[in-house]
């Protein structure tokens, strides 16, 4: 039997003994740490030479079964996602052949979809090629039909195969996945970069969500995460790998070169920019050239017009104009406006320095190494230079590595006030939160420090991911206590979601004859044996509505005081203090 032989016979064996497993991959809300859904996968059997779904279909298109094949596969994915009861939205593959050939006359998902119990507002028809549209009026036709029975719909890998942006403008599916080409080695490709702006651009006009596929390391995460706040469904191997049983949630952390760089020192552009006299549009070339001459440290000069910064005259540049005999004759009647460059980077005064060095990293224009600082209104201030940012960013993180705590490497005491001080001038309510560790003692003692140093960790992360997810800060005062500043509107939603993932972590910490009885037993100093449940998690809040009577160590003591209140609570409990501000020191 010959090796093509052999795969039709396995075909056949698969489509008649319906012998295919069904993963599922999730796809992340990265705004929410939430998982949005998860996109159905095939595999089929283990050890055959079908067992790569590209290979699978390949066969079944040559041997004339795609569409059975792909129905089979849609019914098993369908009624195994149901039996999971797994949450959010099912990305369902389908072939747009399947779709105009038999389906859309006989409505066959439709009847997957009543037969398992799903709305069909929760599946997403996501469209998968692996022949080309030939027919769009039949397929817009075929789309629409699906919509109107309740279904959502993607368009799989796009700028991949036979996938096109016509198929986006012709088809205006809810969804469109990018390929993991684009997405591979992002935070190190500034084409990519871009290339990903525009399509978000694209995304937003056409009210269409843009979904990252192929996020692999925590350097695309945050590449993606920094990038554009519009880009929120992210799916890969980061995350999850594709699985018979996945996560119902994820425990993945916004990773810790996030945006912790700038908030507890607030340094921004404003702090790196330097006086310097700009020059009028109409200012003669040798009037320029002449103040060059005689400060030689002047590297760039800006051309200012009412104010606002119109463009830069760059030392190198403009030297080179008088290299010939000629050159003096030549310009000395013109204005400099004549030769600056009319395309300068400006920056806002406030725009923290982690996203100018961005803007700067991303920029293609090597000359860049100045560039103008300007304030809320768009009048110039003065100019910033490549050599103070680094000095100033590398600055920030010495003293963050200095001060931030060993185990974690989460900001420290230190940092820690100084974070809650800004909060407090910024006039803005927040709501200051402790966390603690219950019956951690009892679990370092039985296990020792490296495990205990494992729930710490673990604990780290879960809070880093849903405390940055808000937008607010994470510090670690020291053991297993943490400290988080938490925006007003997302609070309650952030510590509840903290309970409930540590307390489906906690189980794991333990050996399994512990986990069986639900704690550990451990004998006392007087030989007498004491019973300690899992470990938990006591979150004590203060909402800071009335910023103006605060202090930081006001808040730091009262929040000392309510952690005995929630510790009082057995299990993962929360207590919250509601007067709504602190009292004020007397």
């Amino acid at each position: 039997m010959t090796a093509q032989q052999e795969e039709a016979h396995w075909l056949d064996r698969i489509i008649a003994t319906e012998d295919l497993h069904v993963l599922f991959q999730p796809i992340v809300d990265a705004s929410q740490q939430a998982i949005y859904g998860y996109e159905a996968l095939i595999r089929g059997p283990q050890g055959s030479p079908l067992y790569s779904p590209l290979r699978l279909f390949d066969v079944a298109m040559q041997a004339g079964l795609l569409v059975e094949l792909d129905l089979l596969c849609r019914r098993l994915a369908i009624h195994r996602f149901a039996e999971l009861e797994l949450p959010g939205l099912l990305f369902l593959n389908v072939m747009p052949l399947t779709i105009v050939e038999r389906d859309f006359r006989e409505g066959i998902t439709l009847g997957f979809i009543r037969e398992s119990g799903l709305p069909p507002e929760r599946v997403v028809i996501e469209l998968t090629e692996h022949v080309p549209i030939h027919d769009y009026e039949l397929m817009r036709q075929a789309v629409d039909h699906y919509r109107d029975m309740g279904f959502q719909v993607a368009l799989d890998d796009l700028g991949a195969g036979h996938s096109s942006l016509r198929h986006w403008s012709e088809l205006r599916p809810d969804f469109v996945k990018l390929d993991r080409h684009f997405i591979s080695g992002i935070d190190q490709e500034p084409a990519k970069r871009e290339f990903l702006r525009s399509i978000l651009d694209v995304a937003r006009s056409l009210d269409c969500q843009l979904i990252a596929e192929g996020v692999e390391t925590a350097a695309e995460h945050l590449c993606l995460w920094e990038l554009d706040r519009g880009l929120a469904l992210l799916q890969g191997f980061y995350f999850a790998r594709p699985s018979a049983e996945p996560p119902l949630q994820l425990h993945t952390l916004l990773p810790a070169a996030s945006a912790q760089l700038a908030s507890p020192a607030g340094r921004t552009a404003r702090s790196i920019f330097r006086t310097l006299e700009a020059v009028a549009p109409d200012c003669s070339v040798p009037m320029l050239a002449e103040r060059f001459r005689h400060r030689p440290a002047l590297r760039c000069v800006a051309v200012v017009d009412n104010g606002k910064p119109v463009a830069v005259v760059r030392r190198n540049a403009f030297l080179t104009l008088f290299t010939n005999p000629y050159s003096h004759s030549l310009y000395a009647k013109r204005c400099v406006l004549d030769v600056a460059d009319s395309r300068p980077l400006i920056a806002d005064a406030d725009m923290p320095l982690e996203l100018l060095s961005q803007q700067l990293t991303d920029s293609h224009d090597i000359e860049q190494e100045d560039f103008v600082i300007v304030d809320g209104s768009g009048d110039y201030l003065g100019m910033g230079s490549i050599v103070d940012l680094l000095r100033e960013i590398t600055a920030i993180q010495v003293r963050q590595a200095r001060h931030a705590n060993p185990l974690t490497g989460l900001p420290g005491n230190i940092l820690i006030n100084e974070t809650l001080t800004q909060h407090l001038a910024a006039r803005q309510g927040f709501a200051a939160a402790y966390v603690d560790l219950d019956n951690f003692k009892a679990f370092n003692d039985a296990y020792g420090y490296a495990r205990g140093d494992h729930v710490i960790i673990s604990l780290s992360r879960l809070l880093q991911a849903q405390v940055e997810s808000a937008g607010g800060f994470i510090g670690h005062i020291g053991g297993d206590d943490f400290m988080m500043l938490l925006p007003l509107g997302h609070w309650e939603h952030v510590c509840r979601q903290i309970l409930h993932s540590f307390e489906r972590m906690a189980p794991e910490f333990y050996d399994e004859s512990d986990r069986t009885r639900g704690g550990i037993t451990i004998e006392g100093r007087q030989g007498r044996a004491s019973f300690f449940p899992f470990v938990s998690v006591s979150i004590a809040v203060k909402p800071v509505l009335d910023t103006a009577v605060c202090k930081a160590l006001d808040i730091a003591a009262q929040l000392s005081e309510l952690k005995h209140q929630a510790k009082k609570i057995p299990g993962n409990s929360l207590f919250v203090e509601r007067r709504g501000c602190c009292v004020a020191a007397s």
